[in-house]
């Protein structure tokens, strides 16, 4: 079950953990004192499993939009549910602060993200061409998708 989360030391080490395994490949995530200096609400809203251990989900809100600043999910727990329960619950919350569109960015070799979001009703809106670096030093174009509320 996903859930708010007000990150403490603890807290903030695990969501660490599962943005390392997630992005493992990619050579990228966030550190403990990145979750930390998030916060919480109203600056970020911090949504993850019950047990901090398998994915989270970084949204923060202005206005009436939102965006996902980070979202992963840990390989042993992918393709279980987890990626829809936490958009669920990024969506219930951005709703309940009348949100009207949540933006996301996204790689576009990263097709199992783009089909999770897709299925999730959000759609592209722009592309940023060469966004994302590679381990490798290639570069992968980043598509900006959207949805409304």
């Amino acid at each position: 079950m996903a859930r708010l989360v007000i990150p403490d030391a603890g807290t903030a080490e695990r969501l660490a953990a599962i943005a390392r395994d997630a992005f493992d490949d990619l050579g990228v995530g966030w550190s403990t004192a990145d979750f930390i200096a998030l916060g919480g609400p109203p600056r970020a809203a911090l949504i993850a499993d019950d047990a901090c251990r398998a994915g989270v989900l970084i949204l923060r809100m202005a206005a009436d939009e939102a965006e996902i600043l980070n979202f992963g999910v840990v390989p042993a727990a992918r393709r279980r549910g987890l990626g829809r329960e936490l958009m669920a619950a990024a969506e219930s919350l951005a709703r309940q602060h009348a949100v009207a569109r949540i933006f996301l960015e996204v790689a576009a070799d990263n097709l199992p993200a783009r089909q999770l979001y897709a299925e999730c009703g959000f759609t592209e809106q722009a592309r940023r061409k060469r966004y994302y670096l590679r381990p490798d030093g290639s570069r992968v174009d980043a598509l900006v998708l959207h949805k409304t509320l």
